[in-house]
Formats: structure tokens, C-alpha cells, sequence
């Protein structure tokens, strides 16, 4: 089945030209069947790559799945046009009545600052209460998954001295977890934050983490009181995201002298010129396909039972 999305959003023609199955409100409105419904808080600055990438990887399962891109409320986008935005993001004040078969709750490209001062933490960590009421599951990516371990869990977030960056390998960590079905023993994960969590911090909170790396550390962490996962890397991305990053951080250097170090693992043979090869892309799709195929085995048919009972997903 494919993921319904309105015709005009730049996801779309995008998607279809790669094949991915999409199809628009009036054709949706003639299917017999109940979509998964799934929400997109989306914290990164740049909105409409950012939505194309997780359209892409939710899109691709045999389930009907209805996309609705969230946003905070006050908080106003400064790098996707006010059109865009009006028209196609509902703030979350909007959309706090409704029920959720699963939201996905963005990174931000703001690690440097401690939680509470950030301008719309108090908000954010409304929305984070009301999944518990709302959502039958929730994915915490990147920073959005570090916000939710640390409300929920108060395990926090370290400043690192350099950042990690690049496309690093991690282990198979729980090989039974329907998470990781289909999944290798190990996989490539992209990687760009300035900040960690640590697996002993996540261990002692009684979370289990699923993918790991001794260099990059934990990678995805499942809560089951919170009927949540943490993936706190870009299964997401392109396969040039990490190379625009690059590309970014070296035009943005103003020290004379300073040095942008390469990603990790990313073009073949460290060199830049090359095209880097896309090596996650299909542990992503298992990944969210994975994800989606819990819900609708779990979720009530009835989206007011929503909620209602804070149990494991397979409880």
C-alpha cells in the first residue's frame, strides 16, 4: 500500500520518480481500509528534506500509512518558506486532540544548548507527555531521542570534545528484538552529532539498547514503559547528506588555519571527489518497516482506545 501525502507537497513528486507508492487525498478517500495514522514533529531546519527522507522510508511497507507534519507551535521556521509551512505543517495546538498510531519526533541542530534553554522545551516536553495519552508508539531520532531519554528517563546528554561524523559500523545487539528482524549482525549507520549518551547511563535506566558501536556508542534503545524507540543516528539520511554537511562546515570556516575533518568511513578511499556509496539504506527501510509493522500488529482498531493503557507494545 502506499503512504498518502497531498499531491503538492515537493515529497511527493520526489518520491513517485524513485517508485515509491504514493497517492493523494481523493484516491485515499476511496480505499476501504483504516491507514496507519503517523505524525512528524519535525525539528530540522531544513523541513522538506527532511520530510522526503522519512516519507521515503515509511512509505516503503505494504500498509496504507496517513502522514501529518507537525510542527511547535510559536516556534516560527527560518530556513523553509512561510508557503510551506502554512501549507502544509499544523502546529502542534492543532493536533493535540487527535490520536496517533505512531509519531516520529525529529533531531535538532541544537546540542550545544541544555535542554531546558531551549525555546520551545517547555512545549516539546508537552508533546512528550502526551504521547503517553495519544500515540501508540513514539521514535525519538538524534537529538529527539536524547530529549526523550532525558525527560523520561533523566539519563543525559555529554558534550563531546570533536564531533562524530561519518558512517560508522554497529552490532546487532539483540538479534530477537522484532525491531531488528531481518537485520545483519551488523549494519552502517550515519553519524553527525557534537553529543552522546552513554550506555551505562541507558543500562542503569533499564533500557535495553538494540544497535551499538564502541566508538559511537549506543545507537537505538528501546523503552517499553514509554512505548518508545531512540535511534540516535540517521538511518534517514541520503546518501549525500553526510557530504553536504562536509560541504557546509568547510565553506562555514572562519579561523584561518582551522581543519574540517572527513566523515568517517564515508567516500571511498577518504577521498572527497568521490561519490560516497550508500550502505544503510537497506537496514533503514527493515528498520522503520519493522517499526510500523509492530504498530499494526498492536494498535487498536479503534484510535480512541489510543492510549488508554501505558503497556508494552506486545503487552
Amino acid at each position: 500500500m502506499p503512504i498518502k501525502l497531498p499531491s503538492t507537497l515537493p515529497a511527493y513528486s520526489v518520491l513517485t520518480d524513485e517508485g515509491v507508492m504514493v497517492m493523494d487525498e481523493e484516491l485515499a478517500e476511496h480505499q476501504d481500509i483504516r491507514p496507519l495514522k503517523i505524525g512528524l514533529l519535525n525539528l530540522m531546519p531544513k523541513k522538506i528534506q527532511t520530510e522526503t527522507q522519512f516519507a521515503r522510508l515509511i512509505g516503503a511497507t505494504p500498509l496504507q500509512i496517513e502522514l501529518t507534519l507537525i510542527r511547535m507551535t510559536d516556534h516560527a521556521a527560518k530556513n523553509t518558506a512561510a508557503e510551506h509551512m502554512e501549507s502544509f505543517y499544523q502546529p502542534f495546538s492543532e493536533v493535540k486532540d487527535q490520536k496517533f498510531d505512531g509519531l516520529i519526533i525529529t533531531g535538532a541542530p541544537i546540542e550545544h544548548l541544555d535542554f531546558e534553554d531551549v525555546d520551545y522545551w517547555d512545549e516539546l516536553t508537552e508533546v512528550m507527555d502526551w504521547t503517553q495519552t495519544h500515540v501508540h508508539s513514539t521514535f525519538g531520532v538524534c537529538w529527539g531521542g536524547m530529549a526523550m531519554l532525558h525527560h523520561f528517563h533523566n539519563v543525559p546528554k555529554h558534550l563531546l570534545d570533536g564531533k562524530l561524523f561519518g558512517a560508522y559500523r554497529h552490532a546487532n545487539l539483540a538479534p530477537s528484538s522484532p525491531y531488528l528482524r531481518g537485520f545483519s549482525d551488523d549494519c552502517v549507520v550515519p553519524v553527525s552529532r557534537w553529543t552522546e549518551v552513554r550506555a551505562a547511563e541507558v543500562e542503569a535506566a533499564g533500557l535495553p539498547i538494540l544497535l551499538g558501536s564502541d566508538v559511537t556508542g549506543p545507537c537505538l534503545i528501546e523503552d517499553p514503559d514509554h512505548r518508545a524507540l531512540y535511534i540516535l543516528n540517521h538511518f534517514e539520511y541520503d546518501s549525500d547528506t553526510l557530504k553536504q554537511e562536509y560541504d557546509r562546515d568547510l565553506a562555514s570556516v572562519q579561523v584561518e588555519g582551522a581543519e574540517i575533518a572527513l566523515p568517517v568511513g564515508y567516500f571511498p578511499e577518504d577521498d572527497p571527489s568521490k561519490r560516497p556509496s550508500n550502505r544503510w539504506r537497506s537496514h533503514a527501510h527493515l528498520l522503520y518497516g519493522n517499526w510500523l509493522s509492530e504498530i499494526y500488529l498492536t494498535t487498536p482498531y479503534d484510535m480512541d482506545l489510543i492510549g488508554q493503557e501505558k503497556t508494552d507494545l506486545r503487552g
